[in-house]
């Protein structure tokens, strides 16, 4: 999820946030001129004043922002852009007056608004003219080229997708091969403008204080910026021999699909061969690699297909999900105002995103929703944001977020894996009779690994790319060479062919050119399970993990609403604790709740040659 303004403070749409456009620069602040020596009654006064001028502007620019990503023309992307020209202005602004209180010694709370305000935006501009006009062109440009990108296949100018049910279900790996690559025609003419917003959002984040924006981006975790990177690579190695042992059984059963020309048992697995544009998530390959056996499978696709769900019916089922923990409904405002379905006549950003408003109670969600049991669960990871905003509304502004951007993406997820056979069952989708037994937990598990461990490689690497893109590791000749070492290293995955220096092929995934830090989602991939682990607990949970439901749980309902509240008022731990009972973030909960498919996967391997 994407924010213009600030790392701490909230105050926009999760996915977009940005202000009405003006004809001119921003109006000198409205403080009084503070002292040589200042006090903290000013100190608190500019707080104040400042959360004043944020709600005012993010209001109105997050109206903005929605109708740009819903009508896609060069009239709203001048528009956004303008707004994005005034978000810049107002960080740098109101980063730079915060640095003036450094040397005061301030209560708690207040210092930590400081920090927010200091830390800026995620992509701030310089202050010096043009800067952030510039920037913001650059940003909606690039954003716009993504959310319109389309290739000619077979004499149809088709969308991601489009090209995305190709990647999916197709079994012909030339036409894999043909699609994969056209898709990512889109992405060299972001190159030399992308590298010239890195240029940019660097000379600001120096001016922050911060070595270069990857170093800004890590101070948003309530530790020195060295030590993220100790703590993510700490997460990824207790998670990592659970992802090789499900590589080496994927790449032998495509093996078993394609033969060995197509994919080697001793190499990488082509990128284009695991069921999804970006090899992020490999669940469309099941067929392919599931346990051999007759054990039956639940396929929510073809529930929803029986029942006759539309798209609002699955929303309404998400909704249900929360309520029956406890939480209001939705409001009224939001079944009118989100947008569900993709329009037939105009350009639309459809990735998924959630969208608070007026930080109050106009929260929507923004999908083209596909009758599937992936975009099911995305409803529900989507309204988990939605629940999250309205929990923490009476925040101040700058606590109007999650205890750390990992935490929003885990909620709905959370939510998510509790769609067990039996919820179905309680909520009519599934007949009681036709639940698996304990029999075909492998086949079940198989299926959410293929989406969630095979993700966990691909979350971490994205940032590590951009961070050595900040720091000036791989130059703009380098950025395709670094972004397949880091794909090659993490996932074992490899382009199906010679990819061109100038390629530029991290453009071809929204979060680049859509400017939105991912490191989140790899720490939501851990935390969603770690937070199920202390649901389950709460709700006294016997069985094994990975058939626990908290569906209709008032207790956990209310513990979760108590972190929720917090938002980002106290360090992350804080919040961690208040939920799970303690402070450090854990992957030990993905691996008991695989541990009977990692079982199996051992044993299948045994004879085979892992790694790459």
């Amino acid at each position: 999820m994407k924010k213009f303004l600030y790392l701490a403070v909230a105050g926009s749409a999760l996915m977009t946030a940005a202000c009405q456009p003006a004809t001119q620069s921003v109006a000198p602040a409205q403080t009084d001129v503070v002292a040589s020596v200042p006090t903290v009654e000013q100190a608190k006064d500019f707080l104040e004043k400042s959360e004043a001028e944020i709600v005012e502007l993010a209001l109105r620019g997050s109206k903005i922002e929605w109708i740009n990503s819903n009508f896609i023309t060069e009239d709203t992307n001048w528009l956004s852009a303008k707004v994005g020209e005034e978000f810049g202005l107002l960080s740098t602004r109101l980063a730079n007056e915060a640095k003036q209180f450094n040397e005061l010694t301030l209560p708690a709370d207040m210092a930590r608004k400081l920090d927010g305000l200091k830390r800026g935006s995620n992509f701030p501009a310089p202050d010096k003219p043009g800067a952030a006009a510039e920037l913001a062109t650059i940003m909606t440009e690039l954003n716009a080229a993504y959310g319109q990108g389309s290739f000619n296949y077979k004499g149809e100018e088709l969308q991601l997708g489009e090209l995305s049910k190709i990647i999916a279900n197709s079994r012909d790996p030339e036409e894999l091969k043909t699609v994969w690559e056209g898709w990512r025609t889109i992405a060299p003419p972001m190159q030399k403008d992308y590298a010239r917003m890195v240029e940019i959002v660097n000379e600001g984040s120096k001016e922050l204080g911060y070595a270069d924006t990857g170093v800004l981006w890590k101070a948003g975790y309530d530790m020195p910026a060295d030590d993220f990177t100790k703590e993510a690579d700490r997460l990824w190695s207790q998670v990592k021999p659970l992802y090789d042992d499900l590589h080496c059984h994927v790449r032998a059963k495509l093996n078993d699909q394609y033969g060995n020309e197509i994919v080697p048992l001793d190499q990488p697995i082509r990128a284009d061969l695991l069921g999804n544009m970006w090899a992020q998530s490999w669940g469309n390959v099941y067929d392919m690699v599931k346990p051999e056996s007759d054990t039956p499978t639940i396929d929510i696709t073809t529930l929803l297909e029986e029942a006759k769900y539309d798209e609002t019916q699955m929303v309404k089922v998400g909704e249900n999900f929360f309520t029956s923990l406890g939480f209001d409904p939705l409001p009224g405002t939001f079944w009118e105002r989100s947008l569900f379905t993709k329009p037939l006549s105009r350009d639309v950003v459809c990735h998924a995103s959630a969208w608070d408003i007026d930080d109050k109670d106009d929260i929507r969600i923004k999908m083209c929703i596909e009758k599937t049991g992936e975009d099911f669960k995305t409803i529900h990871h989507e309204l988990g944001h939605n629940f999250y905003q309205r929990a923490y509304k009476n925040q101040p502004v700058y606590y109007k977020d999650g205890a750390n951007d990992g935490f929003h993406e885990a909620i709905g997820d959370m939510i998510a894996l509790s769609i067990t056979p039996d919820y179905l069952v309680k909520i009519g989708l599934l007949d009681a009779s036709d639940v698996p037994d304990a029999s075909a937990d492998i086949n079940l598990l198989m299926q959410q690994a293929l989406d969630k461990v095979a993700f966990l490689p691909f979350g971490i690497m994205i940032d590590k790319w951009r961070w050595n893109v900040f720091n000036g590791e791989y130059t703009p000749s380098e950025y395709n060479t670094g972004w397949w070492e880091l794909r090659e290293h993490y996932q074992g995955v490899r382009p199906p062919s010679e990819r061109p220096g100038d390629a530029f092929d991290p453009g071809a995934k929204f979060h680049i050119p859509g400017n939105t830090p991912y490191m989140r989602y790899f720490l939501a991939h851990i935390l969603q399970f770690q937070f199920h682990k202390a649901a389950c607990d709460i709700a006294e949970n016997t069985g094994p993990l990975h058939r626990c439901s908290v569906y209709g749980n008032k207790e956990v309902g209310k513990r979760f609403d108590d972190m929720m509240r917090m938002g980002s008022s106290k360090p992350w731990p804080e919040a961690l604790n208040a939920f799970t009972g303690t402070h450090n973030m854990d992957g030990s909960a993905i691996i008991e709740y695989f541990a009977p498919l990692h079982t199996y996967l051992k044993e299948q391997n045994k004879d085979r040659n892992c790694g790459w």
